[in-house]
C-alpha cells in the first residue's frame, strides 16, 4: 500500500449472508481517482460500498480504507445510496433533511450552529442547490432530489465519496448534470470518486478508471484496459463482444446490448414498485 493508496482490497472476499458475492478479489484505488464502477445485475457493486463503508467486514482477506479497517460512520467518506432504498419524509424541507443529517440524527432537527449552517449553504451551492433548500423534498423532481441527497453525501468534507448508481430515472440532461457536479466538485477538493452506473457510456470522458465487477472477480484500470472482449466475457461468465462506434462502447453479448438491456429491465422494476420516486423521475 502506498500513502496515496485511499481503498484497498487483498485477497478479499465479501460475502452476504452464505453468498460469496466477491471472492479472493484485489485492487487498489488512488487518492483523486474517478472510478466508474460497472458489472451486471447482483455483481456486487452496492456490497462493495456497503464494505467500504465498514457495514460489512470481509468473510476473508483485508480490506484498508485509508490504511485502516473500515469503521462505519467516519466524517471522511459521503455516500449516496440507490434513491429507490432512501425514503425520507417527503414532506421535510430540504435544508432541514441535511440539517438533520449533520449529526448524524435521523429525526428530530438540530439547532444549527452557524458554522454548520455554513457548511450546508455551501454544500448546497456547490451543486447548484441552493434553491431547493426551503422547498419540501415531494415538491422536487428526480433530478433535483438527486442534487439535494448529493449535498447531503459531501457535507463534512469527506476526502472519498461513494455513488450507488445515483443516475438511475433521471434524464440524459439531468444525468449529465449530476457527474459534471460530481466531477467538478472532486477535482477541485481532492475527493476520490465511486460511482457506480448501469451503463459505462454515461461516464465515458469523466472517468479516470473503471471497476468492473462480476462472477464474484474484480477488474480495475483505464477503460481501454478492462473494457475488453476477454475481461468482460470472464466477468460475465459468458462470451463478450465489446464493439467501439461514434464515440461509445457497447458491451454485447449474442448480438444483444447487455448493458441496455440491463438498464431497461431495472427500469420496468422500478416502475411496479419504485414509490422512491414520483412519476417516475423523468423530468419534464
Amino acid at each position: 500500500m502506498t500513502a496515496n493508496t485511499v481503498v484497498e482490497l487483498d485477497h478479499a472476499t465479501i460475502a452476504v449472508g452464505h453468498r460469496a458475492v466477491l471472492r479472493d478479489v484485489g485492487f487498489a484505488i488512488q487518492a483523486g481517482d474517478f472510478v466508474g464502477v460497472l458489472g451486471p445485475n447482483g455483481a456486487g457493486k452496492t456490497t462493495l460500498m456497503r464494505a467500504i463503508l465498514g457495514l460489512l467486514p470481509p468473510a476473508a482477506g483485508t480490506l484498508r480504507v485509508f490504511g485502516k479497517t473500515p469503521k462505519f460512520g467516519t466524517s471522511t467518506i459521503g455516500y449516496l445510496p440507490q434513491l429507490r432504498t432512501v425514503l425520507p419524509d417527503l414532506r421535510v424541507r430540504g435544508l432541514d433533511y441535511i440539517a438533520s443529517s449533520l449529526h448524524g440524527e435521523r429525526w428530530g432537527l438540530p439547532s444549527l450552529a452557524a458554522a454548520d449552517r455554513h457548511a450546508i449553504e455551501e454544500t448546497l451551492d456547490a451543486v447548484g442547490a441552493s434553491d431547493l433548500a426551503r422547498r419540501p423534498l415531494s415538491d422536487m423532481s428526480g433530478g433535483e432530489r438527486q442534487r439535494l441527497l448529493l449535498a447531503q453525501a459531501l457535507i463534512g468534507k469527506p476526502k472519498l465519496l461513494l455513488l450507488d448508481e445515483p443516475l438511475i430515472s433521471l434524464d440524459a440532461r439531468h444525468q449529465e448534470v449530476v457527474i459534471d457536479v460530481v466531477r467538478r466538485i472532486a477535482r477541485q477538493r481532492g475527493i476520490t470518486v465511486l460511482f457506480s452506473a448501469h451503463e459505462l457510456n454515461q461516464l465515458l470522458g469523466a472517468i479516470d478508471k473503471v471497476l468492473y465487477l462480476g462472477n464474484g472477480h474484480a477488474a480495475l484500470g483505464t477503460v481501454d484496459e478492462v473494457v475488453t472482449a476477454p475481461v468482460l466475457s470472464r466477468l460475465y461468465g459468458t462470451e463478450i463482444e465489446v464493439l467501439r462506434a461514434g464515440g461509445h462502447i457497447f458491451v454485447m453479448s449474442r448480438g444483444r446490448d447487455v448493458e441496455r438491456d440491463a438498464h431497461q429491465h431495472d427500469h420496468d422494476h422500478d416502475h411496479g414498485h419504485g414509490h422512491a420516486h414520483d412519476h417516475h423521475g423523468h423530468e419534464h
